[in-house]
């Protein structure tokens, strides 16, 4: 029998929470998504119901989540865990979620996640971008709506280069077509005048980098006719908040990347224990000449420069871009997953003999 206990408790102070958030995930392996400069980014906006889950052992806390709760049409609560149900505020799109579980029970995940969403009953639950553990735990009551790949690149394992490719560095694992490409792009920018990067040294510049990126970022979704994430103004308040907390306690950097006077580039990177997490990017393609590539050139620079500063994992989170296929030498697999009182499942077995 499980010695877990969880409990759901309604959040009264956010700021109290905050303090205990920071000093728990001191002692959990998370992602910058579970942390609480993320979570706690406009939390008091997002929130309209705040509730805390806590899953103890032997009066010891081992794993936190926060979850929005929400009721539908019918009165039913809906929980949802690290988002609001509010697709102006979740548009910000978190990853890399689930439950923040302590490090002395690593070897229990499935066991302690299983407490904490034994917690709801029958309630809907939401579990946005979580892993597999979760979706395990989950069980019959839970149905995963979505699947999406998250490549990275493994700065610290070896990749075994190809046939007739140089050693050394993460380009030993990409193919000999990326490789021709990055060094016919980067010659075409050195062309043009020396080709640097530039990280934003306070969060005035962060700033103005976010907001040069988010005018490359729009031209390129609206000239394909979408658009574009900075055109909801939530997200922007969200991720000038969030620069603002976490680029002076070194959790965010923006880079600019230039050849000469050219600006060609700007990426927003999410740092987190040695992983880097590539959030958001712009672009310069109208200015792009032929080969060259302006994103996978910024990547490469970007990786080549935390690489050199220890970093052990350079993440492009989740999507299936050429680009990330490209360059990644890994990828884990993130699971968006909804938990009912029947499952879905079920509720879609019952439909269907309703139509018979």
């Amino acid at each position: 029998m499980s010695d877990f206990k969880a409990q759901l408790a309604p959040v009264a102070d956010l700021a109290a929470l905050g303090a205990e958030w920071r000093a728990f995930e001191a002692k959990a392996d998370g992602s910058f998504f579970q942390s609480w400069t993320w979570t706690g980014c406009l939390a008091d906006a997002r929130f309209s119901d705040p509730c805390l889950l806590r899953v103890t052992q032997a009066g010891r806390v081992v794993a936190l989540g926060l979850f929005n709760r929400r009721r539908n049409l019918w009165g039913r609560a809906e929980f949802r865990l690290g988002e609001s149900g509010d697709p102006g505020w979740d548009a910000v799109f978190i990853e890399e979620n689930g439950l923040l579980l302590a490090r002395e029970v690593a070897a229990q995940r499935d066991e302690v996640i299983a407490a904490g969403l034994a917690a709801f009953g029958g309630a809907r639950v939401i579990l946005s971008g979580v892993d597999e553990a979760h979706l395990r735990a989950a069980g019959r009551r839970g149905s995963a709506r979505e699947i999406r790949p998250a490549p990275f690149i493994d700065l610290v394992g070896e990749v075994p280069p190809p046939s007739g490719a140089p050693s050394g560095g993460f380009l030993a694992g990409c193919s000999a077509n990326t490789r021709q490409q990055l060094r016919r792009s980067a010659r075409s920018y050195a062309a043009r005048g020396a080709i640097s990067l530039r990280r934003a040294a306070t969060v005035a510049e962060a700033h103005a980098c976010l907001d040069a990126l988010a005018t490359l970022h729009q031209q390129s979704w609206t000239k394909r006719g979408k658009p574009g994430a900075f055109a909801n103004p939530r997200f922007r308040q969200f991720h000038r908040e969030l620069i603002a907390r976490g680029h002076p306690r070194g959790e965010i950097d923006l880079l600019c990347l230039s050849a000469g006077e050219e600006v060609f580039a700007y990426l927003y990177q999410f740092l987190w224990r040695g992983q880097v997490a590539s959030y958001q990017s712009g672009f310069d393609f109208a200015g792009a000449r032929r080969h060259e590539k302006p994103g996978l050139t910024a990547h490469h620079l970007a990786i080549e420069h935390y690489a050199a500063k220890g970093a052990r994992c350079y993440d492009f989170l989740a999507g299936a871009a050429r680009y990330k296929k490209s360059l990644a030498n890994n990828e884990r697999i993130m699971y968006w997953i909804t938990l009912d009182r029947w499952g879905l499942r079920r509720w879609a077995r019952c439909l269907r003999r309703a139509r018979l």
